[in-house]
């Protein structure tokens, strides 16, 4: 059994076919544990997911080095740069309007770059792509603040500029479908904070959903797997992510949901991605009590498959390289 092999007899909750594990890092993270394992880390831990996807003018951690002190993304949003994460935003749309606003074209060349040959490359694992950004882009090009007002003051503006942002999500799609074998569309948009929701459920279910809807939809008359992360708490919309096609929900931090509770009410629908504690227990944990967490997550979440374990965020500079490896060979085990 191949990697690729390895991940779809998850998705179909399989038994006793042991957990697979994941691991995303931010720069300083990766360069420790590539210290300990060596450089080409997905290669080296045999990592049975891999991710890429289509190439942006501001890459995800933009090197302050290479950029200077603000990227600029392709939709006019300017990033913050430094070298621990991927900065922060700043709104290009001041106004709740998209007078004179042009979005940038999903046909564009140099964003499918390497791709083909990164999905050669991958026959043997479980490919995912990421397709970009819904909800959460339009967080980068208004401001959080300023769009959850727009959804009481300015609703035909959020619905327009979500009905562009899917459609260019969309025409994403269509243009991967056309020219690459790949598993899964990975889609990243956040809806929880620690404790609820960004918006209201029935908000979320108003704006986002239908659009989303679409999305997913695609990808499943293309014989797609849905991989969507989403940080936070976003328990009360779990069952609608499932009834539109969600297979993966990524990535189940436990300090806003209780992933054993979230196997045993959703298990059997949905596929649960994460999981591991990134705030106290992987920063601040005893190699011990990583051990045994890594332990109890294998044995009680692997039951019935439907299962990847994985930190409930990428990997950041707080975590001593001894806690890492702690996890990793107790994942591998």
């Amino acid at each position: 059994m191949n990697n690729r092999e390895w991940i779809k007899d998850t998705l179909s909750h399989k038994e006793n076919i042991g957990v697979p594990y994941n691991f995303y890092f931010s720069p300083v993270s990766l360069r420790s544990i590539e210290e300990y394992y060596g450089e080409g880390i997905e290669d080296v831990l045999d990592l049975p997911l891999r991710s890429n996807g289509t190439v942006s003018i501001k890459p995800l951690y933009a090197d302050p080095d290479v950029f200077g002190d603000f990227a600029p993304d392709e939709f006019g949003v300017k990033w913050s740069t430094n070298k621990i994460d991927r900065g922060s935003p700043i709104p290009c749309l001041i106004e709740p309007s998209l007078k004179g606003y042009s979005f940038p074209d999903p046909n564009t060349d140099y964003r499918f770059v390497g791709l083909d040959m990164w999905c050669e490359n991958n026959v043997n694992n479980f490919s995912m792509i990421w397709i970009g950004d819904l909800w959460e882009r339009a967080v980068f090009m208004r401001g959080m603040e300023n769009l959850l007002l727009d959804l009481h003051l300015n609703p035909d503006f959020v619905h327009e500029l979500l009905r562009n942002l899917a459609d260019y999500i969309l025409e994403t799609m269509k243009i991967l479908f056309e020219r690459f074998e790949f598993d899964a569309v990975n889609l990243s948009d956040d809806y929880g904070m620690q404790n609820s929701m960004i918006m209201s459920p029935d908000h979320w279910r108003e704006f986002v959903k239908p659009y989303l809807t679409e999305i997913y939809s695609f990808a499943k008359t293309n014989d797609r797997t849905v991989f969507h992360h989403s940080c936070g708490n976003v328990y009360p919309i779990i069952p609608d992510l499932i009834d539109i096609g969600l297979d993966i929900l990524h990535p189940i931090q436990p300090e806003a949901m209780d992933i054993y509770s979230l196997k045993r009410e959703f298990g059997k629908d949905l596929t649960l991605n994460g999981g591991v504690n990134t705030q106290r227990l992987l920063p601040f944990g005893t190699e011990s009590e990583i051990r045994d967490e890594i332990r109890r997550l294998k044995d009680e979440m692997g039951k019935g498959g439907g299962y990847i374990l994985e930190p409930g965020i990428t990997i950041l500079a707080d975590v001593p390289q001894k806690n890492i490896v702690a996890m990793i060979d107790e994942a591998m085990k």
